[in-house]
């Protein structure tokens, strides 16, 4: 069973049509110009097929927090897992919900100008028009209190969020919020758990956006680690009405 998603309910384009795909561990909910979820469900399919193969090859590529060393030919989405995992020195694992968003995010762009992806608090973003991401960072007071406007009119955008206070994913630091902008999901996805790794205590915030900023291919950053905030790069933000519910 997935775990309910109440931040969902925050999305908010009542133009487009929203609808969820989910198989097995990964659950996205999508946003488009129609319905797509039987397209969706295939392109899913497809990419966790990649991701388990491999696995069943090298069982440590799901284990491993180091990057891994694979430079022979392997399907897309792995090959950007590794190249994301080596650039934000972290195990592939760590990039594998903004990799299933991207791949997924660029298969519906063939039959929707405008997609959302959002897996586990990674976006892919392709709009017609300015949009506002709420941050969302657990019982930290400045909790969607900000949000980042992105502009993806000319390319998708990716905007993954980390935490060590929410959620299950793996994180050795106590963010509440590590938001990362970039290009590729898969690097987005990797770096905010790099960075996130970073945040020891609200102190920590300085030298987590320096190590963040290191990164090559980030575009920006957010760091919120309770009452504590810090940014770098191209983050764009706005005050919000704060927390609902």
């Amino acid at each position: 069973m997935h775990s309910q998603r109440t931040y969902r309910e925050l999305m908010n384009q009542a133009h487009l049509v929203s609808f969820r795909t989910a198989v097995q561990e990964t659950d996205l909910m999508i946003q488009a110009e129609q319905d797509l979820s039987a397209v969706s469900r295939d392109l899913v399919l497809r990419y966790r097929g990649h991701i388990e193969r491999y696995i069943a090859r090298h069982r440590e590529f799901a284990r491993t927090l180091a990057p891994w060393p694979e430079t022979g030919p392997v399907p897309a989405i792995i090959a950007q897992m590794v190249s994301a995992g080596q650039a934000a020195g972290v195990g592939p694992m760590a990039a594998v919900a903004g990799a299933v968003a991207e791949q997924v995010g660029h298969g519906l762009c063939k039959h929707s100008r405008e997609v959302v992806v959002e897996n586990g608090g990674d976006l892919f973003i392709k709009l017609e028009k300015t949009a506002t991401v709420g941050i969302f960072a657990g019982d930290s007071p400045l909790s969607l209190r900000l949000g980042v406007q992105i502009d993806s009119r000319a390319r998708p955008v990716a905007v993954c969020t980390s935490s060590g206070t929410i959620g299950h994913s793996l994180s050795l630091g106590v963010a509440d919020a590590v938001t990362v902008i970039a290009d590729s999901c898969a690097l987005a996805d990797a770096a905010a758990t790099a960075i996130g790794n970073q945040v020891t205590s609200p102190e920590a915030v300085t030298q987590a956006i320096e190590f963040g900023r290191r990164i090559d291919g980030i575009k920006g950053l957010l760091v919120i680690c309770n009452e504590t905030m810090g940014a770098w790069g191209a983050v764009d933000l706005t005050r919000l009405g704060g927390k609902k519910g």
